[in-house]
């Protein structure tokens, strides 16, 4: 039997009680490596923790990779976030960008004949039962029908109904590692319970595609599959199959620099064309949705994860990045009550402290809007980001719940996107297209 064989999934832990005791059980190994690592302490007092994490980050994912779905798409988000995990966890959950150890051929042919009442094979001309990609919430295969290549879609059994209490099951280990305070993770948890409910609903997934395919069709030097909904149903999705390399594979080609500008400026086009023109924005910027074509072009193939936002964010959020508000205090001041970034029970010298980091953030992250092109491959720009991130992860002012929900899909979103850019190391004309937000005078 190959390795390949071998790593394939025979089953999935679905019921409550299964999953909890996997995550108990991970849990004890965790707490093996801390006390393996205390007791090497002791003999080697200047010991640091990269053994630890590497250790803890390799038995976490391991488990989070076996029972798939939402908790294996919280290490995915997390690893997103450079600067809150250590090294370790950021280099392993990244895989769950890319590749989980994917489901064997009997339990994809059960998910058809629960859906469709028919085998794969009643149903396309060709059918590859092993698959191409296997990600957090779903694995996808290459199938053939009336001469067209496609891509089948399928989500892991059980994944859309343990949502919620594989999200309780994870967050002591959010706790630990991201060292939050409780509030503070519970809005987290409950935004990204949200989002990950209508991530796991297919026929949501396929409608959303249609709409913003459409709606994105003039945009430059994008392609996007076309959608088939009588071949697609709640746990599977049918679509055209588009031929590319995602970006790790990409870069490895030593793409020229003409080329990586290109598909950066479609990148920056495609979420700020959202963000500003839509409201709304598919808010999960991680390569593995991604594909470079030979032709080129970027093609876009999920839109499981879409975060729309309202008039009372969007406006003092894009006036703060894109206009010279910042300049005027009281009215910065104004926007950061409004979104939640100054609280009502702030005393004077907090209100001055808080306007004082998040006016220095802003500033920072506005960086690229607030000149006609930006080079994402300048490291300086993403140093300062990054060091500033570390510096407020240790500030116990930050412990407590700050901000509106919706930053959390949003600075996930704008992050990921600047960080894709970074590895391109794409030159992009940044005024392409513009927050439509006016200053009351």
């Amino acid at each position: 039997m190959s390795e390949e064989k071998a790593r394939e999934q025979n089953s999935i832990p679905t019921s409550k009680v299964e999953r909890s005791a996997k995550f108990v059980k991970t849990g004890f190994k965790v707490g093996g490596n801390y006390i393996k690592h205390y007791s090497k302490k002791l003999f080697n007092p200047n010991l640091d923790k990269t053994e630890l994490n590497e250790d803890n980050a390799a038995d976490i994912y391991a488990s989070l990779s076996e029972l798939k779905g939402s908790a294996l798409k919280v290490a995915q988000m997390l690893s997103m976030d450079k600067n809150i995990l250590p090294k370790a966890y950021v280099d392993k959950f990244s895989q769950s960008q890319y590749n989980a150890p994917p489901l064997s051929g009997p339990l994809i042919v059960q998910t058809f004949r629960k859906y469709f009442g028919k085998s794969p094979e009643q149903i396309y001309d060709k059918f590859n039962l092993r698959s191409t990609n296997a990600a957090s919430i779903g694995q996808v295969h290459q199938a053939e029908l009336n001469g067209q290549k496609l891509a089948v879609k399928i989500q892991y059994p059980g994944v859309g109904d343990s949502i919620s209490s594989d999200l309780k099951l994870v967050k002591p280990f959010a706790f630990r590692l991201l060292g939050m305070s409780e509030k503070e993770l519970d809005v987290y948890m409950r935004e990204v319970e949200e989002r990950l409910l209508e991530e796991t609903d297919y026929e949501l997934e396929v409608r959303r595609s249609v709409e913003f395919s459409n709606a994105c069709a003039n945009l430059q030097n994008i392609v996007f599959p076309t959608y088939y909904p009588q071949l697609s149903s709640k746990r599977i999705i049918t679509m055209s199959w588009i031929d590319g390399k995602h970006l790790k594979e990409f870069l490895q080609t030593n793409p020229s620099q003409e080329l990586r500008n290109q598909i950066g400026q479609a990148l920056w086009d495609f979420y700020n064309f959202q963000q500003h023109e839509l409201r709304a924005v598919h808010a999960d910027p991680h390569p593995g949705n991604f594909l470079i074509t030979p032709e080129g072009d970027l093609g876009i193939i999920d839109f499981g994860c879409i975060k729309e936002m309202p008039e009372d964010f969007y406006d003092p959020f894009f006036s703060l990045t894109s206009t010279n508000l910042l300049d005027n205090k009281e009215e910065t001041i104004k926007a950061f009550r409004k979104l939640e970034m100054i609280l009502p029970g702030d005393n004077a010298q907090q209100i001055e402290f808080y306007y004082s980091i998040y006016h220095q953030m802003i500033s920072l992250f506005a960086k690229p809007y607030m000149v006609g092109t930006f080079d994402f491959g300048e490291t300086g720009f993403f140093d300062e980001l990054y060091g500033f991130g570390e510096q407020l992860s240790r500030m116990p002012e930050f412990k407590q719940a700050r901000g509106v929900k919706h930053f959390i899909y949003v600075n996930r979103t704008n992050f990921g996107l600047y960080n894709i850019l970074h590895e391109l190391k794409a030159q992009v004309k940044t005024d392409t297209y513009k927050p439509h937000v006016v200053l009351e005078h």
